[in-house]
């Protein structure tokens, strides 16, 4: 018995704090149709759901093809403020360093797509420091399926059985679970405030990201190789 090998991380609402960004894209897109700017509380909560979840929220009436011109315009405001409010989640710095002097990998799996994943973790400077980065369109599915999981395990080269997987949103849990991986939600992430997360059946819920590295000395059963 061992600790864990891997811990694997969704972007959105767990590493990185991207609320400001995302937010602050979603009101000057209103601002360009005449609208008011939504609370960031409002905005917050529905981060972790992209693009098409952040849009419907501030133009609820629309649809069609309305609404995707809506959610291409987001992109692209989204797209040229990727870094400006965005960082990691406080305590992070310290789980990240602390693994790696462990020499424990850690790396992301997102639905975000990767043209946007890649210029933000760049912007940030863990492109360099994440074992991988597997991204929505990285693979032929997204979560709640456990392939970019299974994936993001094959990349480092460790048993998915092994791998701790922490995300703030059911399909993160569903995902991770499918996957045999151990599954932790952040709570301080962006949780709807009628969500209960122990109803998705996790193995642990964290109240800052400090507390992973608790979990990443937990006994396990590991086997670190690479995989087929």
């Amino acid at each position: 018995m061992t600790a864990p090998a891997a811990l694997l991380l969704d972007l959105d609402g767990t590493l990185l704090d991207t609320a400001p960004d995302m937010g602050g894209a979603l009101n000057l897109l209103r601002a360009e149709h005449g609208l008011e700017p939504l609370p960031a509380s409002a905005i917050r909560q529905v981060v972790s759901h992209g693009a098409m979840r952040l849009v419907r929220l501030g133009f609820p009436s629309a649809d069609g093809d309305v609404f995707e011109s809506l959610r291409l315009r987001f992109l692209d405001l989204y797209a040229a403020n990727l870094a400006l409010g965005t960082r990691l989640f406080p305590g992070f710095e310290a789980v990240l360093d602390a693994l790696e002097s462990r020499g424990q990998p850690w790396g992301i799996v997102t639905n975000k797509p990767g043209w946007l994943t890649a210029p933000l973790l760049a912007s940030l400077g863990l492109d360099g420091r994440a074992a991988c980065a597997v991204s929505g369109d990285t693979v032929a599915e997204r979560k709640p399926h456990p392939l970019p999981l299974l994936h993001a395990a094959r990349l480092i080269g460790v048993d998915p059985a092994a791998c701790v997987y922490v995300g703030d949103a059911e399909r993160d849990i569903q995902a991770g679970r499918a996957a045999g991986m151990t599954t932790v939600v952040a709570a301080y992430g962006y949780l709807e405030r009628d969500e209960d997360p122990l109803q998705w059946e996790p193995h642990g819920v964290v109240q800052e990201p400090i507390e992973l590295l608790e979990w990443m000395a937990r006994a396990a059963p590991v086997t670190r190789r690479s995989i087929a």
